[in-house]
């Protein structure tokens, strides 16, 4: 379970811009803090950049949680994963969202904006933050996740 206390980074392109100001809305009443990475208005934006935006403060540990909004979901989480020890869960389903924290430590959630009812993807946010990493056996695979190009990167 994440603390209140810290600050979720979240940012959509323009498709998931009207999902994210629900969720900005409904979550800081419930107590949560966030950064906003953007867009900042239903005009267009190229989802690569919030998703390395976001992605990069995850990566160097500015935030330790994230959600990211675009139309399917699918291509904010691709570029999000390309960042070492980022790990964005595409979500559809409050389950799904549950076990990305519990056998993936998913750091960052992508939810379909165009494919979610408002209020299901909330349940859907509250559920990932609330839910905790199970480790074990899950650990080792996560560990397996990250390659290197042999560079000592």
């Amino acid at each position: 379970m994440f603390d209140k206390n810290i600050i979720i980074a979240i940012g959509s392109d323009h498709a998931g811009f009207e999902m994210k100001q629900h969720l900005l809305k409904v979550l800081s009443a419930e107590g949560y803090k966030f950064k906003d990475y953007g867009a900042f208005s239903p005009e267009r934006i190229d989802y690569p950049d919030v998703a390395h935006a976001v992605a990069r403060d995850i990566e160097k540990n500015v935030h330790t949680i994230g959600i990211l909004i675009c139309g399917s979901g699918n291509g904010i989480s691709i570029a999000a994963n390309k960042h070492p020890n980022v790990r964005c869960a595409l979500c559809w389903t409050k389950e799904i969202a549950l076990l990305a924290r519990q056998h993936n430590n998913a750091n960052i959630i992508s939810l379909p904006g165009r494919f979610l009812d408002f209020e299901v993807a909330a349940d859907m946010v509250r559920a990932f933050l609330d839910e905790d990493f199970d480790g074990g056996r899950h650990q080792q695979r996560v560990n397996k996740i990250n390659i290197s190009c042999g560079c000592g990167c």
